[in-house]
């Protein structure tokens, strides 16, 4: 039986099939370099298109998907810090 190999998943999760688990990618720690280019980016525009991701993501060395989540992260913060005044 061969039903403990993990599945890739498209959201990038792996899966054990059968059990359930998910064995999760460790979370990425970005650079002080990345996160300073991150957040100059995020103050010029909350919301980056397809190919202005695309460049960002090639220049600071990231996937599209990791640059598409942190500006996700990055907005639900702010509009929470926003919230509290």
């Amino acid at each position: 039986q061969d039903h403990e190999k993990p599945l890739a998943l498209p959201n990038g999760e792996l899966r054990i099939s059968g059990k359930g688990k998910k064995l999760r990618k460790p979370r990425t720690i970005y650079s002080s370099l990345q996160l300073q280019a991150l957040n100059q980016r995020f103050q010029q525009t909350q919301y980056l298109a397809l190919p202005e991701r695309a460049e960002l993501a090639a220049q600071l060395g990231l996937t599209q998907t990791q640059v598409k989540i942190w500006f996700q992260n990055k907005r639900s913060k702010y509009k929470k810090i926003m919230k509290q005044g």
